[in-house]
């Protein structure tokens, strides 16, 4: 069989971006597994002059700059220099592109130029008509017309998208986001609290961790509440980069919760995890913006329990877990389950009524979702 010349276009690190670890993970696995694929990321420029990523198998260049439409013309640049590629893939979030068509226009050029065989994109994120305020379903309904396929990760933006496609449902595939096994699970809390740069004394007690930027959306003001419910009796460690200085406000001088403000690179939030005895999820979702959690989905690798709310980002964790699940913006809902999650005897027991969870991760491992990637691509080219 032939070498699949792959295009992908989105961000990548170094930048700090939750789609660009994304896209590194699935690369990862795609080159790993050695599936025959020759690999071109054309990123976002905080990549600088741009380099090879060994583990990814790519050659990864700069291309575009972030929410600046008039740069995405380049990306038509980077694929004449290389030749063309069989598939272009664009990892799609709003907020890297805009709701502008611009990134849509690009990729039809790319394939009436014969840059490019077939166009594919993840939407990250996906609208309802009634949560879009910029034009976001307008960028939906022209996408499903131009795109070769669109991916999602969850049956919920599945199914937005086919109340929305009209006669373009063939186009629309569910891959699940990938999950890791955290392969730190083994590593002595001493030593992950050492390449963390925190004290052995963090060690003591029951050891809960929030992972992943400091938004709002994070729901910092409802944990902080909680934290103080519980007077002492959960370590909570918030690690992250701060996207709002407000949040580190509310966090400050709560008892019993330890700051580390700073990004995590993919490793540290899963040496977090593993340093940990339960993570701690709980978010805010507005309504109609249907996403996955890709913090979730590192926490799943984990094998902890996992406390979250009952909004879209994580439905696999309402799903298959739901007595972890409490109510978005309840404090006492949150309390309650960490008094019970941390009682000697309860922890023992929820550890297996989570199985569902860890089951479905090792379904939706990264190897798994890159050779589901790999027979979409390959479909696609007949």
């Amino acid at each position: 069989m032939p070498r699949l010349r792959l295009g992908v276009v989105s961000t990548y690190p170094p930048v700090h971006c939750g789609v660009g670890e994304y896209t590194r993970l699935l690369l990862t696995a795609l080159h790993g597994r050695d599936l025959g694929v020759s690999i071109l990321v054309m990123a976002e420029e905080g990549v600088g002059s741009g380099y090879y990523d060994d583990d990814a198998g790519a050659r990864v260049q700069p291309s575009f700059r972030w929410g600046d439409t008039s740069s995405l013309g380049r990306i038509l640049d980077r694929l004449s220099e290389a030749g063309g590629v069989d598939v272009l893939h664009i990892q799609h979030e709003y907020g890297i592109y805009t709701v502008s068509t611009r990134i849509i226009e690009v990729a039809g050029e790319a394939r009436r130029e014969r840059l490019a065989r077939r166009v594919v994109f993840t939407l990250h994120t996906v609208y309802h008509p009634l949560a879009a305020r910029r034009g976001e379903t307008r960028f939906q309904e022209a996408l499903v017309q131009e795109a070769d396929s669109i991916i999602v990760h969850s049956p919920q933006q599945e199914f937005e998208l086919h109340a929305q496609a009209g006669g373009y449902l063939d186009k629309i595939t569910r891959i699940p986001h990938g999950t890791m096994v955290n392969p730190y699970l083994n590593t002595p809390r001493t030593r992950l609290a050492s390449l963390l740069g925190l004290p052995r004394s963090v060690l003591d007690g029951f050891i809960a961790v929030v992972p992943g930027f400091l938004r709002p959306d994070k729901g910092l003001d409802t944990l902080a509440e909680a934290t103080e419910m519980l007077e002492g009796r959960v370590r909570v460690i918030v690690a992250g980069e701060p996207r709002d200085e407000e949040m580190l406000e509310i966090l400050s001088g709560v008892p019993g919760v330890r700051l580390i403000p700073r990004y995590l690179s993919t490793s540290e939030i899963l040496m977090l995890s593993a340093l940990s005895d339960v993570i701690l999820l709980p978010y805010r979702d507005p309504p109609g913006k249907y996403a996955v959690s890709g913090v979730l989905h590192l926490s799943m690798g984990s094998l902890k329990p996992i406390i979250g709310t009952n909004v879209p980002r994580l439905a696999e964790l309402y799903t298959l877990a739901p007595r972890l699940v409490f109510r978005a913006g309840d404090p006492r809902g949150l309390a309650g389950l960490l008094k019970k999650v941390s009682g000697s005897d309860a922890y023992e027991l929820i550890v297996p009524y989570a199985g569902p969870l860890y089951s479905y991760a090792v379904r939706t491992s990264w190897p798994r979702m890159a050779k589901r990637h790999l027979a979409l691509y390959r479909r696609l080219l007949g």
